[in-house]
């Protein structure tokens, strides 16, 4: 039971995100859009939209954290295709690398799949346009991707504290991007918190997928000192015989 715990786990995060998702699109829906179209939790989101206003500095700086997230995808795009050609063979590349890259499409296709079944639109129109909001993509990758890059960092990072400091990173990124997208005002309440529970489950299958991968012999970076063949036994030598003891000559008178 220990070994699918990790996807039970994914399993009812998913379900948590969906539930989520289907609530948005039936509770509490009324025309708060700047189109007149409808928007879930309508009184939650006017309230704390209210309360924390709109900042065109965390905007700017979602937007910047946004395009650092892209850069991170590429980088390990770089990655797989460097091992690829170093070691001549696709089986080669670290499969770990393979997870990722499935990571990224499940993104992808999350992505484009609220594009097409609009649950809402944002609180402010862009370029005169009203487009959709649910979950937030900025916050889905944003967090996605840095943290998946942080789970990464262990076979890749060898200075502790480096690594450490990388993590660390990944971490303000993707909390920045969150926070900044909601304090940014182009976005409801909802759609961060929607974001937030579609990246939870998309981070917790990347993470039951990596137990998949079996682990590799850990081998000492320092050579084994070349094994001294053994002498053979010499042959004991066999004991020289005793010589008689010669007869004493009896004195001449």
């Amino acid at each position: 039971m220990k070994k699918y715990w990790k996807w039970i786990f994914a399993a009812a995060l998913c379900l948590a995100a969906i539930v989520f998702s289907v609530l948005v699109v039936t509770v509490d829906r009324a025309p708060i859009a700047p189109d007149g179209s409808e928007v879930g939790f309508a009184d939650f989101n006017v309230r704390s939209r209210t309360s924390i206003g709109t900042s065109d500095a965390w905007y700017k700086v979602t937007g910047i954290l946004g395009y650092a997230a892209l850069a991170v995808v590429a980088l390990f795009a770089l990655l797989g295709l460097w091992q690829w050609i170093r070691r001549k063979s696709l089986k080669k590349v670290d499969p770990k690398l393979f997870c990722l890259g499935g990571l990224y499409v499940l993104t992808g296709a999350l992505y484009v799949f609220f594009e097409k079944v609009v649950v809402n639109v944002r609180p402010v129109l862009e370029n005169g346009k009203a487009e959709a909001s649910f979950p937030s993509s900025h916050t889905v990758l944003a967090c996605v991707v840095f943290f998946s890059a942080s789970f990464l960092l262990e076979d890749y990072v060898k200075n502790g504290l480096l690594r450490s400091v990388l993590a660390l990173l990944c971490g303000a990124a993707a909390g920045a991007s969150a926070i900044g997208r909601l304090f940014s005002g182009v976005h409801w309440t909802t759609d961060i918190i929607g974001g937030m529970l579609f990246s939870v489950a998309l981070l917790a299958l990347f993470s039951a997928s990596l137990d998949l991968i079996p682990a590799e012999p850990k081998e000492s970076d320092e050579p084994k000192p070349a094994e001294t063949p053994e002498q053979p036994e010499t042959p004991e030598q066999p004991e020289t015989p005793e010589q008689p003891e010669t007869p004493e000559q009896p004195e001449e008178k």
